[in-house]
């Protein structure tokens, strides 16, 4: 009975703890992007999603969170009821991805897609998280012309 006991108080514990849904340091030399498989090196432009259960998905990029957030592998683990943050831009303190604003174009990222978060709309902010989002699943990115300068560098090496 007593062992019972001590099972039953356990498994109280367990079901009524929280999880912890606030955003984690980035561990530089372990933590990589799960869609490109890049180490993370920048937090301005990483991102990062944490599910239900505490386990978090790492991304160099806003545009691979996009590419996860539309594979079954997303909705799998969870990432539909997913808390999301995102690197600002400027600090790179984590922000709130749905309440931070985007702007488009000023920004080398990661993987090129050339989207930078900030905390408040400075003029040139354009975007909320769903429009980016929209954004980036037509097609709309600076990724053509991050992809050509790599083609160009890697041509380039070539010739040597």
């Amino acid at each position: 009975m007593k062992k019972f006991l001590i099972v039953l108080v356990f498994i109280s514990y367990a079901c009524n703890s929280k999880v912890d849904l606030s955003p984690r340091k980035i561990n530089f030399d372990r933590d990589v992007c799960v869609v490109c498989k890049m180490g993370l090196t920048d937090q301005r432009y990483s991102a990062q999603a944490i599910n239900k259960y505490g386990e978090v998905y790492w991304f160099d990029d806003i545009g691979c969170l996009v590419e996860m957030m539309h594979s079954d592998q997303w909705k799998k683990w969870g990432g539909d009821s997913a808390k999301v943050y995102i690197g600002n831009s400027k600090t790179g303190k984590w922000l709130d991805a749905g309440k931070a604003f985007y702007r488009y174009g000023k920004e080398e990222t990661p993987m090129g897609y050339g989207y930078g978060a900030l905390p408040t709309n400075e003029g040139d902010s354009l975007y909320t998280f769903q429009e980016v989002v929209k954004r980036i699943s037509e097609g709309e990115t600076a990724r053509e012309k991050y992809l050509e300068e790599f083609n160009l560098l890697k041509e380039k090496s070539d010739t040597k």
